[in-house]
């Protein structure tokens, strides 16, 4: 391919829409449509399941199966308990972070619509000097300028109600992308690309492609676990994030030395498939895109996982793209990253043939 950009501006105004919109677990509904949209030009038909994950696929028809996977899913809150004078206080929905709460704005989703509010903290003028409370679960509140509890119910609030922060899509200094729920609805941007590249390439797959955004997966992977029972397939090249560990306060020694603008991260785990891994190294290096190695032990994190040991075993494999601040409303990624995310898993897909390719007993 190209060593030039490969994202079109239509692309990058995809991106930022999908971004923007929200979509927490168990809510993904609205920007899975959005998502099919973009998609629907580039795909022959449709799956969706009863939980909302959804597939574009193309060649239905053909026997063997190969599956490319991101997520759909962003972190969030549920309205746990609502105080007679109008606070509300919250449990996570994923692996929200309680430390960031404070001063944040929100949007509480109603039947009536978005409710505005903030997570509320005592002014540092107020707070003991001499032992001084951090953020948690049991403390963290929202306020949303009522005074009562039926001022609150009146909006529309109500326990259960999802909670999501609003803030928004940017690019810092030309190349980095910064937003909320880049973990992990950028992977289901970069698979959509590659569908893009490979009708606009005029490319024919021997083989069915199944472009999948499961949903669910920040609370265990569940999305990924159902379609991987409904498609059935021989082949699943996963992608998700990883940590960028060049910042303040992570330890390489155990979380790897992995950085953004590197290029995609290979990794290995039991999970892995050793022989699609090989394959998707070799073809790094066949097509010049710089890559990292991560070895993540027991196992990937990721919906890798859920592929790997479903249907009596999956040859899957995982392609992380290297993020800042994951689970924080600032997330951050390279440029250069997410089109060399895009580059490995088309060029990948060109080089499987079939399901002997990775027999360990051939």
């Amino acid at each position: 391919m190209s060593t030039k950009s490969i994202l079109k501006d239509t692309s990058i105004a995809f991106l930022e829409s999908y971004l923007n919109n929200a979509s927490p677990t168990g809510y993904e509904s609205e920007g899975q449509k959005l998502w099919m949209n973009y998609l629907k030009p580039y795909v022959d038909t449709f799956i969706t399941d009863t939980y909302g994950t959804a597939v574009g696929v193309i060649n239905p028809d053909a026997p063997f199966k190969v599956v490319i996977e991101g997520h759909a899913d962003e972190i969030s809150w549920y309205v746990n308990y609502i105080t007679e004078d109008g606070l509300l206080y919250v449990i996570r929905n994923g692996g929200s972070d309680h430390q960031i709460a404070p001063s944040k704005r929100v949007h509480i989703h109603t039947k009536k619509g978005i409710v505005k509010g903030v997570f509320g903290w005592p002014a540092i003028h107020t707070r003991l000097r001499d032992k001084e409370e951090s953020p948690k679960i049991s403390n963290i509140f929202i306020d949303l300028g009522c005074e009562t509890k039926e001022q609150v119910e009146a909006m529309g609030v109500h326990v259960g109600c999802v909670i999501t922060y609003p803030d928004e899509f940017m690019i810092l200094n030309e190349n980095k992308f910064v937003c909320r729920a880049i973990d992990n609805r950028m992977g289901g941007f970069m698979i959509a690309e590659v569908a893009r590249l490979l009708k606009e390439n005029k490319k024919e797959l021997p083989f069915g492609l199944y472009i999948v955004n499961s949903v669910q997966e920040e609370i265990g992977l569940r999305g990924a676990e159902m379609i991987a029972q409904t498609i059935k397939p021989n082949v699943a090249i996963v992608t998700d994030v990883c940590h960028d560990t060049t910042t303040p306060m992570i330890d390489k020694k155990v979380e790897g030395d992995l950085k953004m603008g590197k290029g995609p991260v290979i990794a290995y785990a039991p999970a892995v498939q050793n022989k699609l891994r090989d394959l998707i190294v070799d073809t790094a290096e066949a097509n010049k895109i710089p890559f990292q190695r991560h070895a993540t032990s027991r196992a990937t994190g990721t919906d890798t996982d859920a592929f790997a040991y479903s249907n009596g075993g999956v040859a899957s494999a995982l392609i992380s793209l290297p993020l800042r601040y994951m689970h924080t409303t600032v997330e951050m990624v390279h440029r250069e990253d997410v089109e060399n995310v895009i580059k490995l898993i088309y060029e990948s897909l060109l080089k499987i043939e079939n399901n002997e390719t990775f027999s360990y007993f051939k």
